[in-house]
């Protein structure tokens, strides 16, 4: 009854072969980006005045050096570089100036809402008139431009989350690999666990021993051996971590809220859930991306009626589901979402300029380094969550 959550999300499993010698690199990044775009009602005291932001544009500088260490890198790096000029001013006031980031941030998004809708607002009333076709064209580019933008935000959003936690995102693996081998340290396995509660990370848990074969329970030794594993495969593995934190964080929620009301009145039951298909989860083109053909997945049903019983913890809870029902909670509510997993994973993989992660290459790394890249990717999910969130809330996002 436990696993047959993993039976219907965990598609994809490493086999691991046997344990091979390892070997050791280091590189090192430091990136200082600021941008141009000021902040309207933010004033920053420091830097020998104290009037509104005023921030010059500077080059993205970029040092590495290579070493007898493992992999290292600094909290400033990230493996996704803001596109437009929204994300490079924030990226620029998160580094320079942390404890304003949220404010600005609400404020460009209020921005964004406005510039929005006022060109929608010019598109209709032009509608009838000779410039309609012009209006129309304008109103899809700023469209464009926006959501570019908030796919921005939402990343250094969830930058932000990692920061306070103390956890720097792994950067670009090809940054970490020395012929062939790849290591991450430290590993901040305890600062990533940290965020779920214990009912969460006992599935986390169950989902690493899935993927990747290493028990919850790994002496030091057997976290430390090592394993080869071809990279679009790690790179498929990675963005399923990624659905399954966002899967975890909306179950979680609707258990509690569930829980809250069934104690509220008993006499309250759940009833049908209605549910989609996995292939609907992502358009064709991240789809065809990210996992492949998706043609041989078996068709989810249409609905399912949870049995009236008490609900005794999240685990029976979600392994009371029908697989519809798990996909429904697991499904990106917004296309922003789903461009930024893309995009992200593409970084990650260093895949920016075919847009692919298909790299056929054969990675030899450690236990412990493959569990780091799954409890990044979860904790990725959830703070997506999170952070579409709160978006939605101040900017409307496109539903996927």
């Amino acid at each position: 009854m436990e696993n047959c959550v993993y039976n219907h999300l965990h598609r994809t499993i490493l086999t691991l072969p046997t344990p091979l010698s390892s070997s050791s690199s280091s590189v090192r990044f430091f990136a200082n980006t600021a941008a141009t775009r000021p902040l309207v009602g933010v004033s920053l005291g420091g830097g020998g005045g104290g009037g509104p932001l005023s921030l010059r544009r500077r080059r993205l500088v970029v040092k590495a050096s290579a070493g007898a260490t493992p992999c290292e890198f600094s909290s400033l790096n990230s493996p996704l570089e803001p596109r437009s000029t929204v994300g490079k001013f924030l990226s620029g006031v998160l580094q320079n100036h942390r404890q304003l980031f949220h404010v600005a941030v609400g404020e460009e998004l209020k921005l964004l809402a406005d510039d929005r809708d006022a060109a929608l607002a010019r598109m209709v009333i032009g509608s009838g008139s000779d410039e309609a076709l012009l209006h129309r064209r304008i109103a899809q580019l700023k469209e464009n431009q926006c959501q570019i933008a908030v796919e921005d935000i939402m990343y250094l959003l969830i930058f932000y989350k990692f920061s306070e936690i103390r956890v720097p995102l792994v950067p670009k693996l090809s940054s970490c690999l020395y012929n062939g081998r790849l290591e991450i340290l430290p590993s901040k396995d305890w600062e990533l666990e940290s965020i779920h509660s214990l009912e969460v990370l006992d599935m986390i848990k169950e989902h690493i021993t899935s993927v990747t074969g290493l028990r919850a329970n790994s002496s030091v030794t057997e976290c430390w051996a090592t394993t080869k594993v071809r990279k679009f495969l790690l790179a498929r593995v990675y963005v399923a971590s990624i659905l399954y934190g966002y899967f975890l964080k909306s179950v979680s929620l609707r258990y509690h809220l569930e829980r809250n009301l069934s104690l509220a009145n008993p006499d309250l039951h759940l009833g049908l859930r209605n549910t989609l298909p996995f292939i609907d989860m992502f358009p064709s083109g991240f789809k065809d991306t990210i996992f492949g053909s998706l043609s041989s997945l078996q068709s989810i049903g249409q609905g399912i009626t949870k049995e009236e019983e008490d609900i005794e913890d999240l685990k029976c809870y979600v392994t009371g589901f029908h697989p519809g029902s798990l996909q429904r909670c697991a499904k990106l509510r917004s296309k922003e979402a789903v461009n930024l997993i893309g995009s992200y994973s593409c970084a990650l993989f260093n895949n920016e300029e075919s847009g692919l992660v298909e790299s056929d290459d054969v990675i030899l790394t450690s236990f412990s380094s493959l569990k780091r890249l799954v409890l990044e990717a979860v904790a990725f999910g959830s703070f997506l969550w999170e952070t579409e969130d709160y978006i939605d809330n101040v900017y409307k996002l496109m539903d996927d």
